[in-house]
C-alpha cells in the first residue's frame, strides 16, 4: 500500500458511492448519526478492548478527493458530473463521539458515533469498520498474553505473517498499547515510538563458518543491545560454546543480555539452558523464546515454572488466529431528527443515539453497563466522550503510553473470572434501559 492510500476515500464499498449518489440526487442531507459496535463476544472471550480511534480520526480529518480519483469515478460514467464537482469539495465536517482507546467494552455497546450530513455519514462506514475492528480485534487477543505472561516481557514479532503491510504495522502499534513490551517492527518505533526489539535470524549463524564466531561477530556489533539465538544446530551444546565467549567479551566491557529458543519444547530446552549459564556464573542472562506461541501455551509455560524471561508472540496475536473477525456494525440509528432502527432477524438494533453508563462495586470492580439514550441522565461513569466536531478534533490525541496506561487501569477493574483466559460464567450484564426500550417500541410502532 502507497503512502497515502489508506487515506483516499475510494477505500470504500462502491454501495457507498453508488448510495451518495442516490442521496445527492433526492437531496438527503440532513444529518445522520451511526454507530459502530460488535454484536457478539466471539467463543473464548469475555471483554474486548476499544482501538483504532486515532486512525479514524486522521482519516476523518483527511477526507478529501484527489483530482485523479475524481477523473477516474468520471470516467467510470456512474456518476453525474453535479455529484462529483459536490465530491471535489467534500469535507468531513460532522461530529465523533467514542469510548478512549483502552476501554474495556461488551456485545451491543456503541464504541463510536458520527453525526454528519447522510451522504458523508455513509461514505465513511467500511474504512471505519476497517480501521476500528482490526485494531480492537488485534488488541483484545494481545491482551490476552499480557494476562497468561503474569509480567513477563512480550515483544511483537508478527509483521511478517500479517496480512499486508498496513495490518502488520497496525498490529504492532494494537499489541503495544495492549500493553506489549515493543515490537520488531521498525516502522511502528518511526511512527508512534513503540520500544523496538530484536534478535537474529537463523541465516546469520548459517552465514558463518562457525556459531561462536557468529555469536562474537554480532556481540562486537551490537554490544549495547544483544540477544543471541542459539537453537540453530545444537541448542544446549550452543550455550555451552557462549560461557566462555561471555567471560571473554566481559573483559571488554561488552555483554551479552540473552539467549533466544525458537524451537522445540521450550519448557525443557529454557530448564536446560538456564542451568548451564548458571553453573557457567551467567546467572544475568535472561532466556527470551519464540516459536508458534499465544496465550494458551504461554499459560503452560508459565505454569510449568518454564524459567523464560519474554517472549515474542507473532502470527497467532496478529492474524487473531482463533477469532480473525468480529460480527460487527456500523449502522444508522437517527436520521432528519426521528430515531431509525433495523429490524431483521438476527441483526436487530437499537435505535437512536446512545450513551453506556458503566457501574462499579466498592473496590472498583465493574458489575454492569447500562445502554440508554443519549439524553436520559444515567448513574455512573459514562463512557462514550466527544472527540470531534465540525470535522476537527477537540484535543490533541493521547499519547500511547497513556493508552497503555488506560488499558491496565481498565484490567484492574475486571471481575476476576473475566480475566481468565476459560469463558466465564456469567459476563459483566449489558442492560437496556426502560427508555431506550420504549424508543424501540415507538419506532416500531411507526409504518415503512
Amino acid at each position: 500500500m502507497r503512502p497515502n492510500e489508506g487515506r483516499s476515500p475510494l477505500l470504500t464499498d462502491l454501495y457507498q458511492l453508488t448510495m451518495m449518489q442516490a442521496y445527492f440526487d433526492g437531496r438527503m442531507f440532513e444529518p445522520a448519526v451511526f454507530e459502530f459496535f460488535v454484536r457478539k463476544l466471539p467463543e473464548g472471550r469475555n471483554f474486548l478492548i476499544a482501538a483504532g480511534l486515532e486512525q479514524v480520526l486522521d482519516f476523518l480529518e483527511g477526507l478529501r478527493f484527489a483530482p485523479e480519483e475524481l477523473d477516474w469515478l468520471s470516467g467510470t460514467g456512474r456518476f453525474s458530473p453535479a455529484f462529483i464537482e459536490w465530491l471535489a469539495k467534500l469535507r468531513f465536517t460532522g461530529e465523533v463521539d467514542a469510548m478512549p482507546e483502552g476501554t474495556v467494552f461488551f456485545p451491543d455497546e456503541p464504541i463510536l458515533r458520527v453525526v454528519a450530513p447522510l451522504p458523508l455519514a455513509q461514505l465513511v462506514e467500511s474504512r471505519i469498520i476497517n480501521l476500528l475492528q482490526f485494531q480492537t480485534l488485534v488488541a483484545s487477543k494481545a491482551v490476552r498474553s499480557v494476562l497468561a505472561a503474569e509480567g513477563r516481557l512480550l515483544v511483537d514479532f508478527g509483521m511478517r505473517r500479517s496480512h499486508g503491510a498496513e495490518a502488520g504495522l497496525l498490529s504492532a502499534r494494537a499489541s503495544y498499547l495492549a500493553g506489549f513490551a515493543g515490537s520488531a517492527t521498525v516502522l511502528a518505533g518511526m511512527r508512534w515510538g513503540v520500544p523496538l526489539y530484536g534478535t537474529m535470524a537463523h541465516s546469520f549463524i548459517q552465514a558463518h563458518d562457525n556459531e561462536v564466531v557468529a555469536f562474537e561477530h554480532f556481540a562486537r556489533s551490537q554490544p549495547q543491545a544483544n540477544t543471541m539465538l542459539i537453537d540453530t544446530y545444537d541448542t544446549e551444546a550452543a550455550a555451552e560454546k557462549l560461557v566462555g565467549l561471555a567471560h571473554r567479551l566481559a573483559k571488554e566491557g561488552i555483554e551479552i543480555q540473552a539467549v533466544r529458543l525458537d524451537s522445540g519444547d521450550l519448557g525443557e530446552h529454557a530448564r536446560k539452558v538456564r542451568a548451564i549459564l548458571d553453573a557457567g556464573g551467567l546467572q544475568r542472562m535472561r532466556i527470551f523464546a519464540s516459536g508458534n506461541l499465544d496465550e494458551y501455551r504461554l499459560r503452560e509455560l508459565v505454569a510449568a515454572g518454564a524459567p523464560i524471561d519474554g517472549f515474542g508472540v507473532g502470527t497467532r496475536m496478529n492474524t487473531s488466529a482463533d477469532h480473525p473477525y468480529f460480527d460487527c456494525a456500523y449502522k444508522l440509528q437517527e436520521y432528519a431528527g426521528e430515531a431509525r432502527r433495523k429490524r431483521s432477524e438476527g441483526k436487530a438494533t437499537w435505535p437512536g443515539r446512545k450513551q453506556v453508563w458503566r457501574h462499579y462495586d466498592d473496590v472498583g470492580r465493574i458489575v454492569g453497563d447500562t445502554l440508554t439514550t443519549l439524553d436520559d441522565d444515567g448513574i455512573g461513569t459514562a463512557l462514550l466522550e466527544p472527540v470531534m466536531r465540525d470535522g476537527r478534533r477537540l484535543a490533541p490525541s493521547p499519547a500511547l503510553d497513556a493508552v497503555r496506561e488506560r488499558v491496565a487501569a481498565q484490567l484492574d477493574t475486571l471481575p476476576e473470572p473475566l480475566r481468565r483466559l476459560e469463558p466465564a460464567a456469567a459476563s459483566v450484564p449489558v442492560t437496556v434501559s426502560p427508555v431506550l426500550q420504549a424508543l424501540a417500541e415507538a419506532v416500531d410502532r411507526h409504518p415503512h
